[in-house]
């Protein structure tokens, strides 16, 4: 029976339960982090650890583990769950209080963490990239705060997936944020450019590690605002995601993206973002 974590306790899944007053079921309130492991290891585990204490800071809760107790819970629960591959999924909500729109005082906030198999990138969307289109940002104006509040972000998936797509990219006052569930990178001329970490876009921790291959391998970066212009003569499209790595997209809105399958700059950084798993999958 797969384990999963609450309020401190390991134990089966289907014996977890919380109350139907969790702030998390009534309001939405909480925020949450996925972490991929290979072979075991957790991937980017710092990164994330970072991104969940200002995700907790952004809505002013505090954070029940330290970054220490985490990595400890976490490294636990991988085991216990057979190590391999899998995909780390954390909650932290406010905790049990009569429903209010204001935050409660002296309340325990509820930590939840689960562990799911990592499901492998289907080959077919790296030889032939993938689908996507374009939809207005309909998401709230703190996106940099990875909050379990998804209506949003389910709708636009749900509308790509709707019209044969794999990913929606969204655009806000004639500009490119991110997709529903990914950042987005264009390419031009050579250039990768990707939109600066604003209150519009979730500081992927996927992104930062492109950002930081790319610096390495001396391959022009540039974080800034991407036009839809730019958007849509771009060479080559890519996001990226914790669970989908980096995915060339080859057809946005029926229209072929540059030549119309992976290009060549997303091969080079595919190529250094797999070398760099491997090497944590090898510990």
């Amino acid at each position: 029976m797969k384990q999963v974590y609450l309020n401190g306790t390991f134990l089966p899944a289907d014996e977890a339960k919380v109350s139907v007053f969790d702030r998390g079921f009534l309001l939405g309130d909480g925020v949450y982090e996925v972490i991929p492991v290979y072979n075991g290891h957790c991937f980017q585990l710092t990164g994330h650890l970072a991104r969940l204490e200002q995700s907790l800071a952004g809505v002013r809760m505090n954070n029940p583990l330290s970054q220490a107790a985490w990595q400890k819970m976490i490294e636990a629960l991988v085991d216990k769950n057979g190590g391999g591959d899998q995909s780390i999924y954390l909650q932290v909500t406010r905790g049990v209080a009569p429903r209010d729109h204001v935050f409660p005082v002296g309340v325990t906030p509820t930590a939840f963490a689960m562990s799911n198999p990592l499901v492998a990138v289907p080959e077919k969307y790296k030889i032939e990239g993938i689908a996507a289109i374009t939809l207005p940002d309909i998401r709230w104006q703190n996106c940099d705060i990875k909050a379990i509040t998804l209506l949003p972000n389910s709708m636009l998936r749900q509308q790509a997936q709707d019209q044969g797509a794999q990913e929606a990219i969204l655009i806000r006052d004639g500009h490119l944020t991110e997709g529903a569930v990914s950042n987005v990178f264009i390419v031009k001329q050579g250039h990768i450019f990707t939109s600066p970490k604003t209150t519009e876009v979730l500081p992927g921790i996927t992104r930062e590690l492109v950002i930081e291959l790319a610096a390495q391998a001396d391959m022009p970066c540039v974080e800034q605002e991407v036009s839809e212009t730019a958007l849509r003569s771009a060479d080559e499209i890519w996001v990226t995601s914790s669970t989908k790595e980096i995915l060339p997209v080859t057809i946005l809105d029926d229209v072929p993206v540059g030549i119309g399958k992976p290009g060549a700059v997303w091969q080079q950084m595919n190529a250094l973002y797999q070398h760099y798993k491997q090497n944590v999958a090898a510990g």
